[in-house]
């Protein structure tokens, strides 16, 4: 399979920095709000990479699920991309609306949110999901699907005839973010990029980048 000649040519308008918020999380909410009128394929879906104890870096996808002063995740505690941010507590995030021809770099510092947060949102997720952030042992070695299963079932009839309480090890993170960078696809590879960085004064310069 030769894949050297894919290639998806962009076309859409250019983007001035003299249009974008001075404030890129009211940027971001109003990128991110034309992506889903646009009906992009789960919106929040983001890359979130993080840094392992032998300083290599980890990547998978999570969902945003809050914004406030920064970016707000939900996961296992013990998993291993809880591991890492206990011990390297930044990381970066990316999302990529290839409808909107669109792309989001965001880094920043990791901390996690108050459990009254985490407490509200464990309370609005679908009984099978708080079932699964009881029975899921997530990123550790299991024997075979069936063994999970057996779990899920354990803590269904676990939870039977009272309310499923958010689990101690299953909370939020905020990404505080330091530097968010905006990325319009155009014409030639010639694409717009558009780079905050917060300064000393907690306010944002914002910059144009060469693609």
């Amino acid at each position: 399979m030769d894949i050297s000649a894919l290639r998806t040519e962009y076309t859409l308008k250019s983007m001035e920095v003299s249009s974008m918020d001075d404030s890129p999380l009211k940027q971001f909410s109003s990128w991110l709000e034309e992506a889903i009128n646009a009906k992009v394929n789960e919106p929040n879906a983001m890359n979130l990479s993080t840094i392992d104890k032998y300083h290599k870096p980890k990547s998978r996808i999570v969902l945003l699920k809050g914004i406030d002063s920064g970016f707000i995740f939900y996961t296992n505690y013990n998993s291993n991309k809880g591991k890492e941010l206990l011990e390297f507590p930044y990381a970066a995030l990316t999302f990529f609306w290839p409808e909107l021809q669109r792309q989001i770099r965001i880094e920043g510092k990791i901390e996690k949110v108050n459990p009254e947060i985490s407490d509200h949102y464990f309370k609005t997720r679908p009984e099978a999901s708080q079932i699964g952030a009881w029975a899921s042992p997530q990123s550790q070695v299991i024997p075979n699907r069936e063994f999970i299963e057996n779990k899920e079932a354990e803590m269904i009839e676990k939870f039977k005839h009272k309310a499923i309480l958010r689990p101690e090890h299953w909370g939020g993170y905020r990404l505080t973010p330091e530097a968010i960078e905006f990325w319009q696809g155009r014409a030639s590879r010639l694409h717009d990029r558009i780079l905050y960085t917060i300064m000393e004064s907690g306010q944002w310069n914002k910059v144009r980048l060469a693609p």
